[in-house]
């Protein structure tokens, strides 16, 4: 891709659905929905100011990628990514969204994001410390930071409109929403993990762990947003993880390398800490701390991720073609009802 300044807002010529921290969702009809992935950080529940330039463009083409290899298995919501598919009315916008949009389904979104964790890292080691348990469920004792689980759990979250999203237990998903729903979003987390971990690890990357949303269309569970991108999955370089004898990534938050261009692991470098000595973590922190002593140094290190990580889902869709499993993606047209739809932004990004 040829790198240009970020893309922090854009002004289309159509009906605003809802502007989020990443993306601009515009209307396309009674049941369509454009949604344009813009160069926006955020993290610690802050917008930025600075932009990371191509960082929309690899979340979008990522999750096309991610959609097209699993929706033989789980509807999604994407109808094309291809420009010719855009309105007439956007003719000459096309050079602005290649690469960064997404035409969508309209789906009733559920509001819990469904998280599925195959080691014990982020939110999930915290939890750990305090209480030994993972998801609400007891856990074995002098499990380890980054420590690879017995068996990936299913650990769904609150979805928050403001502030952090709070991880709660199965038993609560299935009061919140039923049995046969809460179940149903289970099953499919898992089995879109499994698919994509064996996926990732074939390509010499670990998937620690990712989200996913997902939403209702005539009553079918549609998998939405967007899909295992560095914003809502945890990638470790399986070469430079440190490892044990059982295979269990041990003894760091990141072990070894790591392929997760993390706006909260960029803003919270050692850089970061020599410039402030504020780290984001505590009290007292606001995004212009974080901008000013980051921009210099995170910028590109962000972008360079980013980019990374794109070449990696290249280089995993061109050992596909070879294998005869790949495919370029085509637009699939889809009927929807008319109905109360996607309350604000599908996602805000980035888990714990």
């Amino acid at each position: 891709m040829i790198a240009g300044p970020p893309v922090t807002e854009t002004d289309l010529p159509l009906k605003l659905f809802s502007r989020g921290k990443v993306r601009d969702t515009y209307e396309l009809g009674a049941d369509r929905l454009l949604m344009v992935a813009t160069d926006r950080i955020s993290a610690f529940d802050h917008v930025l100011p600075n932009g990371i330039p191509d960082r929309g463009k690899v979340l979008t083409q990522l999750s096309v990628f991610w959609f097209s290899q699993t929706h033989a298995f789980q509807e999604n919501h994407l109808v094309s990514g291809m420009v010719p598919d855009l309105p007439p009315e956007l003719r000459e916008r096309r050079g602005d969204l290649a690469g960064r949009f997404m035409i969508v389904r309209k789906a009733n979104r559920i509001d819990f994001e469904c998280v599925v964790r195959g080691y014990l890292a982020g939110s999930a080691w915290k939890e750990y410390q305090e209480s030994r348990t993972l998801a609400g469920e007891d856990m074995p004792p002098g499990l380890r930071e980054s420590e690879r689980l017995a068996y990936p759990t299913f650990s769904p979250a609150t979805k928050a409109e403001t502030g952090h999203d709070e991880n709660i237990t199965f038993t609560q998903l299935k009061k919140e929403l039923g049995d046969e729903l809460a179940t149903k979003l289970r099953d499919a987390s898992m089995e879109l993990y499994k698919f994509a971990s064996t996926l990732a690890e074939s390509r010499g990357l670990i998937l620690a762990d990712t989200k996913f949303e997902f939403g209702l269309i005539d009553d079918d569970l549609v998998l939405i947003d967007e899909a295992l991108t560095p914003d809502s999955s945890r990638y470790w370089e399986a070469a430079t993880s440190r490892t044990t004898s059982s295979s269990c990534a041990t003894g760091s938050s990141v072990p070894g390398g790591t392929r997760n261009p993390s706006r909260r692991g960029c803003l919270t470098t050692s850089s970061l800490r020599r410039a402030s000595d504020i780290s984001p973590r505590i009290s007292g922190w606001s995004a212009s701390h974080c901008f000013h002593a980051s921009r210099a140094t995170s910028d590109e290190g962000c972008r360079a991720g980013y980019r990374d990580a794109q070449a990696g889902r290249q280089r995993s869709a061109g050992n596909h073609r070879q294998a005869g499993t790949g495919h370029a993606w085509v637009s699939r047209g889809r009927r929807c009802p008319h109905r109360q739809v996607h309350r604000g932004e599908h996602g805000s990004g980035e888990h714990a």
